[in-house]
């Protein structure tokens, strides 16, 4: 079985691993195990967040997995109350002492918290960043096309990448056009639904067609989509199951099956346009 990953390229030139391995939700005393586990499967790039509180274990993870770090990809996130340039700038600080790395491969801003209106001068922050070399490539998670737009209107620097809630259900196509007219890689997080989509009839059909698990019909209509994804789970079964995806193919049926899977109502996760707080960790 061929497990030989696929990679993206940044409009900053920088190569990422399509498939990453998300950490949301797994607790800082598990998570540098777990995340041992996923490199020993084979993954290479791990997305955290100052708001999952599991930095530190995130760091610890990294330095004993066995692995060098430069064969590492890894991307933290700027959360809401920290938002505007020195906050940011702050922000970013804590983030490495938590982690304990020299530097980050990506940095992204969590959410734009457009009632807050500071999502401009946090992006300023991003861009000196990676200027000083302290990050490789910035980011942006849950901004719409009117975010992204104000961002290339006041900086002229558009992120390498918006990371939003995409699945089958939930396909966001006409942000996902505007990333492909402006070159900016879709990633998607909560990739598999929130376990909604197990008992769905077409995916279920198409996973007993090739012979696999719903999870690895979902993950590789990410990847042909061109999507980066980050499937995240605790099992080692789960971990491995969910990067066993690049040796069988959806054909034009399966893809344009799913792709009437979508219902613009169907968004799980907060409103990008609303979402403000809670706190950080």
């Amino acid at each position: 079985m061929s497990n030989i990953m696929n990679t993206v390229t940044f409009h900053d030139g920088n190569s990422v691993p399509q498939l990453g391995f998300g950490v949301w939700q797994i607790d800082n005393d598990i998570v540098a195990s777990t995340i041992k586990t996923a490199v020993d499967v084979g993954y290479r790039l791990i997305d955290t967040a100052a708001i999952y509180g599991n930095e530190s274990g995130v760091g610890e993870g990294v330095r004993d997995c066995g692995v060098d770090r430069s064969e590492l990809y890894i991307a933290s996130k700027v959360w809401n109350d920290r938002h505007g340039y020195d906050e940011t700038m702050a922000a970013f600080d804590e983030s490495m002492e938590k982690l304990g790395l020299d530097y980050l491969d990506m940095y992204l801003i969590h959410w734009p918290a457009p009632k807050i209106g500071l999502y401009v001068k946090t992006w300023e922050a991003l861009i000196q960043l990676r200027e000083e070399g302290r990050v490789k490539s910035i980011g942006v998670c849950n901004f719409n096309i009117p975010h992204l737009q104000h961002l290339l209107d006041e900086t002229g620097v558009l992120p390498v990448l918006n990371q939003i809630e995409l699945n089958p259900r939930f396909q966001q196509p006409e942000l996902r056009e505007y990333h492909a007219q402006n070159n900016i890689v879709t990633e998607s997080w909560s990739p598999l639904g929130n376990g909604l989509l197990w008992d769905n009839p077409v995916l279920v059909g198409i996973a007993r067609k090739h012979g696999r698990s719903v999870a690895q019909v979902v993950i590789r209509w990410h990847t042909q989509l061109g999507n980066m994804v980050i499937p995240k789970s605790i099992t080692p079964s789960r971990i491995a199951e969910n990067f066993a995806i690049y040796d069988f193919t959806l054909d034009n049926d399966d893809m344009a099956a799913i792709g009437k899977l979508h219902d613009p109502e169907a968004r799980h996760g907060p409103d990008p346009e609303r979402f403000r707080l809670p706190k950080a960790v």
